[in-house]
């Protein structure tokens, strides 16, 4: 299924300013927020693809590369929006939370993630290209990508060995102050452990306190025959190490099928243009034309027109879900030669008479000289 737009989403125009990108995030969140909407999961749906929506629109850089190249500018583990967790989010955008939602919504109640606590790793999207040779034989391809896993020195504490994180002292834990203003208590980001709820006073220095080190990883990928552009596969436990011996999440391959300089193609079938010389055309025959792997013999019948569809069945593309292969079709034009010889044009003249059609009594070129 097709991706929706951002702004789409928001419901605000492409030149909206940032407060009012900001406005309908809120709105949208008010009303899809899980504790408004509890087993709701649709609801929880729409609460993720509006927070990732907000996510690209309100960073500056991000919003500027989607209006150049769309959702193609974060594929391929490019930092697009998107949510698998409901409590990333709120992680993420605590500060909107805390404004509306206070202590009583959930939304600023909610501790954000605990340096601690055991989470799943995020999913990877990767890009690689196919040849159409290589959609019909499939294929094994070496891929490369970097991405993080939790640093083995520490285990993802962050802490030197032999230490511990320690309870923040500004927000007890909870990762976020709140002021009171008149009749208001705003919820924001504490500036003391920037969210983690924790301190770490020993930093590991192997990872220099962050928990997560850079990881650069190699593995080999079958890629089945009959894939086509967009078809993504997915490789189970090869996305972002987990967090503090968490899952490691999934590696999601898209095919891009390249370009061929012949041959278009149609789902499973192949199209192709074909120039055939007139007599063939006319009395038949059996003519080597190319295929994407080599060559076949393909059955011109008598009295084929020109643009005429000939089809040579068995040499397209095979399917992804079953043992079907698709069929070649050639346009067939019909060539006629730039010169011909003296004898040939008698015959040709011989044929224009058995006919009774009028041709040109001068010589030279095709079918007369060109005055």
């Amino acid at each position: 299924m097709a991706q929706r737009d951002y702004y789409e989403i928001l419901g605000v125009a492409r030149d909206a300013e940032q407060d009012a990108i900001k406005k309908a995030y809120r709105k949208l969140a008010m009303q899809y927020h899980p504790d408004k909407n509890p087993g709701n999961k649709e609801a929880e749906e729409k609460f993720k693809e509006a927070a990732g929506a907000y996510e690209i629109l309100s960073d500056p850089q991000k919003r500027a590369q989607y209006d150049r190249f769309g959702h193609d500018a974060f594929r391929g583990g490019g930092g697009g929006g998107g949510y698998q967790d409901v409590e990333d989010i709120f992680a993420n955008f605590g500060d909107i939370f805390g404004d509306f939602f206070g202590g009583g919504m959930g939304g600023g109640a909610r501790q954000r993630r605990s340096r601690n606590e055991s989470r799943r790793g995020s999913d990877l999207r990767y890009i690689t290209e196919v040849t159409l040779k290589e959609v019909i034989s499939g294929v094994e391809r070496d891929i490369e990508f970097d991405t993080e896993k939790s640093c083995d020195d520490c285990k993802g504490t962050g802490a030197e060995k032999g230490s511990q994180p320690v309870t923040c002292t500004m927000c007890n834990g909870s990762g976020q102050v709140v002021r009171s203003q008149g009749f208001f208590a705003m919820a924001s980001t504490c500036p003391q452990c920037q969210g983690q709820g924790t301190m770490i006073k020993n930093p590991c220095k192997s990872c220099k306190g962050k928990g997560r080190v850079g990881e650069h990883r190699k593995i080999r990928l079958n890629i089945p025959p009959g894939v086509d552009t967009g078809t993504r596969l997915r490789v189970a436990g090869e996305g972002e190490g987990g967090y503090n011996n968490g899952p490691t999440g999934d590696l999601y391959v898209e095919i891009r099928v390249k370009q061929h300089p012949h041959f278009e193609r149609r789902g499973e079938d192949l199209f192709a243009e074909l120039s055939v010389p007139y007599v063939q055309m006319l009395l038949g025959a059996e003519i080597e034309v190319p295929t994407v792997t080599g060559k076949a013999e393909l059955e011109v019948t008598r009295g084929t027109h020109s643009g005429d569809n000939v089809k040579l069945p068995g040499e397209g593309l095979p399917s992804l879900r079953g043992n079907r292969r698709g069929d070649i079709y050639f346009r067939v034009n019909v060539q006629f030669p730039e010169k011909i010889s003296k004898e040939e044009e008698k015959l040709l003249k011989e044929i224009a008479k058995l006919r009774n059609l009028k041709v040109s009594d001068e010589g030279g070129g095709f079918f007369g000289r060109k005055k």
